[in-house]
């Protein structure tokens, strides 16, 4: 017999209307970079109400519409920013930096500094499509290189040059702008004569994104600029976890005593090759041994001698301490939510809080998972919040519930629900979500269902305080 949760405030809604394909264009801007200046000065971003706010707000009888804080990677959580966008946009989004695959791999590897796709993936995601030009910007931005090396080179000449037809629909000033910081991009790597730089399968946005990193030396000033260019609602947030000009490892200790050393090596192994990502669980040769942990070392430590412990964004904490909901994502487990647990403030800040605290189950395992309940997701929130493995003087004690007290589970997926375990640890709020079936990673949520079993959870919590065992077995039904 199994407990599944029965969500009660699914419905249907009207699905949204895109705007229609870019028509103008403008003529070549001279190829140049933009002036350096002696110092940068951080912008504060202004707060403004968006039509997704207003009809969210009129929704919850004219209060303001709920604020999240997502912790995620950049790629699983995307597939329902669009849906979250219509419910509100007041989203604190908290994305590690310590990738270190694919085209940031290569940005990395030649011009140092933090990695910035999974930053990039979720600005795209929230920019604006409204208007033609804001759909050019967003192609334009989105667009990669080919895998093949000459002809990427080619086609990033063309690109950074002005001439490609990637530019149809940008207007001048935009244009001007982003060609700048591509320029500017340009420029660092040839200054580096040294270190080839290999333009395979690159990132358009990931390139602007470190050249206006390089010029500006600030990862703030970059997401802000990023922001403003592929206009980003004011109140929707993009924060490194780690504010840095530096580039980060993440490291991972297996319960055999195994250390492996940076985040593609843990999750999805490409043994030197450049080629797109796939965290299928079968794409890859399984770890010699389940996680234990993850935490952060040098840039050239290879061991548990060479952890190292940065601060956490202040900007994080702060907007910890004050949204209605804390959500961990779908996606990647140890290498996309957790090393964004593991910093100092974090857990004893998300403790604090009487909110809706939501873990989003994966539909599937991937070679971080293999083998884990549904309980297990959580030990591995808990163990990471508290950093329960690392130097004891720095370790918390809260319990499994005092992070999660609320799972939402996609119907039909494959991580077996263990609700004895799951209310052994004080987690009796368990609702199955409709799901769909994606051809690449199986099972995964339904956008709009999820969209909406999160909100009814925060809605019931504003309006009936926190979840209670009694008040929830209310929705629960047995199933064989």
């Amino acid at each position: 017999m199994a407990l599944i949760a029965t969500p009660p405030y699914i419905t249907a809604r009207a699905p949204a209307t895109t705007a229609g394909p870019a028509t103008s264009s403008s003529r070549s801007c001279p190829l140049r970079a933009p002036r350096r200046s002696a110092a940068s000065t951080r912008v504060p971003r202004a707060m403004a109400d968006t039509g997704a706010d207003a009809s969210a707000s009129a929704a919850t009888g004219g209060s303001a519409p709920p604020s999240l804080l997502v912790f995620s990677g950049g790629t699983a959580f995307n597939g329902v920013v669009e849906e979250l966008k219509k419910v509100t946009t007041r989203v604190a989004h908290v994305l590690p930096v310590s990738d270190d695959g694919g085209s940031t791999a290569e940005i990395v590897r030649v011009l140092g500094g933090p990695a910035v796709g999974d930053i990039r993936s979720r600005c795209l995601r929230l920019s604006d499509e409204s208007t033609s030009e804001a759909l050019s910007v967003r192609r334009l931005l989105g667009h990669r290189l080919p895998l093949d090396p000459s002809e990427a080179k080619l086609e990033w000449y063309q690109i950074v040059e002005g001439e490609h037809s990637l530019w149809d629909g940008v207007s001048r000033p935009y244009r001007e702008t982003i060609r700048a910081f591509l320029v500017y991009f340009h420029n660092e790597i040839l200054r580096r004569p040294v270190e080839t730089f290999c333009f395979t399968n690159g990132s358009i946005g990931n390139f602007f994104f470190a050249g206006a990193r390089i010029f500006f030396q600030s990862l703030d000033a970059a997401i802000f600029l990023f922001s403003r260019v592929s206009q980003i609602p004011a109140e929707s947030l993009v924060l490194p976890v780690i504010s840095t000009n530096d580039r980060l490892t993440l490291g991972c200790e297996l319960w055999d005593g195994t250390i492996i050393r940076g985040q593609n090596e843990i999750s999805h192994p490409s043994n030197g090759r450049r080629e797109v990502v796939n965290k299928d669980c079968e794409s890859c040769n399984a770890l010699p041994s389940s996680i234990k942990r993850v935490f952060y070392m040098s840039s050239e430590g290879q061991n548990l001698l060479h952890e190292v412990f940065p601060e956490a964004n202040r900007t994080v904490l702060e907007q910890l301490s004050k949204v209605d909901c804390i959500v961990y994502a779908m996606g990647s487990l140890f290498t996309s939510v957790c090393p964004s647990l593991v910093l100092r403030g974090i857990g004893e800040t998300v403790a604090s809080r009487s909110v809706p605290k939501v873990l989003l189950l994966n539909g599937s395992h991937d070679r971080e998972s293999i083998g884990l309940h549904a309980s297990g997701f959580v030990t591995a929130i808990t163990d990471s919040l508290n950093r329960t493995y690392g130097d004891p003087d720095k370790s918390l004690k809260n319990h499994p519930k005092d992070y999660v007290n609320a799972i939402l589970v996609p119907e039909g997926g494959q991580i077996p629900l263990d609700v004895e375990n799951l209310a052994s640890k004080g987690i009796f709020h368990v609702i199955t979500v409709q799901s769909v079936r994606d051809a690449k990673v199986g099972v995964i949520f339904d956008p709009q269902s999820l969209i909406q079993a999160l909100t009814g959870l925060i809605l019931e919590h504003m309006g009936a305080g926190l979840f209670e065992p009694d008040r929830l077995t209310e929705n629960v039904k047995s199933a064989c």
